[in-house]
């Protein structure tokens, strides 16, 4: 990777990172559905001027929508609102990488190799580890269960993309742009039943600064200009050369975190947080090094 690329990719991973305090600091204003509604909302809005519109038929888009869109963010928000940290819920988020394997073998029957049984046992195994410490007050068992679902439902998501794509459908930036139209539906209607109108319009009507800087940077940062630097860099490079630098997400996570909201990581959870890591990096490159070990082999 050519050095602007390597500086394109530290952007990434800078803004998906921060992404979770920005979006601790939107929930501060806004409840959770509103601020998943307003943000998809922004995405469409703008994102539709610059994308052209998807080949992917509309039931494909639906589906896409709730699931990686709507199903995703409603879990992660509400885990954020119900005493999940930003810090921790980086990283457990990145559970969709077990689950989207687990949903590949019994969903698309894929083959499993057993390096990557391994790597799911040790992330489990960390993610254990992280839900049952309790010395840290700040994460509850809801926040921990919700960020958990959160994962699976981006997984299902990854497993939705693979057939559209095998399809011959699009499943790249413009399809996330225009199914952005779709989950403020759900969002909003959430938000009605479970906040209730008076809580929806004194959202809207008390937008300010940080709010709005919250939903900017959700959109346009972390969404349109994210995701387009990693078509970009998908584009140029093997997916084995992209996928693992979704790896340093939760590491800069954590870091902004503790410096932005003074979040407390305990001692197990520091342990746990390792295990997860261990795993998916084992699930990431496990067959690479496999495959240099055999070529070794006399």
């Amino acid at each position: 990777m050519i050095r602007k690329d390597m500086f394109l990719a530290l952007i990434i991973i800078i803004a998906w990172g921060f992404n979770f305090i920005v979006m601790r600091w939107g929930l501060d204003e806004l409840t959770p559905m509103m601020l998943g509604g307003l943000r998809f909302l922004v995405i469409g809005m703008l994102g539709c001027f610059f994308f052209s519109r998807p080949n992917t038929p509309l039931l494909w888009c639906i589906g896409y929508a709730l699931l990686l869109n709507f199903g995703q963010f409603a879990f992660l928000f509400s885990a954020m609102s119900f005493g999940m940290p930003a810090g921790l819920a980086s990283l457990v988020l990145q559970s969709q990488a077990i689950f989207t394997l687990l949903f590949a073998v019994l969903l698309l029957k894929e083959a499993v190799r057993p390096y990557q049984v391994l790597a799911i046992g040790i992330a489990i195994g960390g993610l254990a580890v992280i839900g049952l410490e309790n010395d840290n007050a700040t994460m509850t068992a809801l926040g921990f269960g919700l960020t958990l679902a959160a994962g699976s439902s981006w997984a299902l998501g990854n497993i939705l993309t693979k057939k559209i794509s095998s399809k011959g459908y699009d499943a790249n930036l413009n399809l996330i742009v225009w199914s952005s139209w779709i989950p403020p539906i759900p969002f909003f209607l959430c938000a009605y039943f479970i906040d209730g109108s008076d809580v929806m319009w004194n959202n809207i009507v008390n937008l300010n600064i940080k709010t709005l800087s919250a939903l900017a940077y959700l959109s346009l940062f972390a969404t349109l200009a994210g995701y387009g630097l990693w078509s970009y860099l998908l584009s140029r490079y093997p997916a084995a050369t992209v996928a693992p630098l979704t790896l340093g997400v939760p590491v800069v996570g954590l870091a902004s975190a503790e410096i932005f909201l003074s979040e407390i990581v305990s001692l197990m959870q520091w342990v746990g947080i390792f295990i997860v890591l261990l795993g998916l990096i084992l699930n990431t490159f496990g067959g690479r090094w496999l495959k240099r070990a055999s070529q070794q082999t006399p």
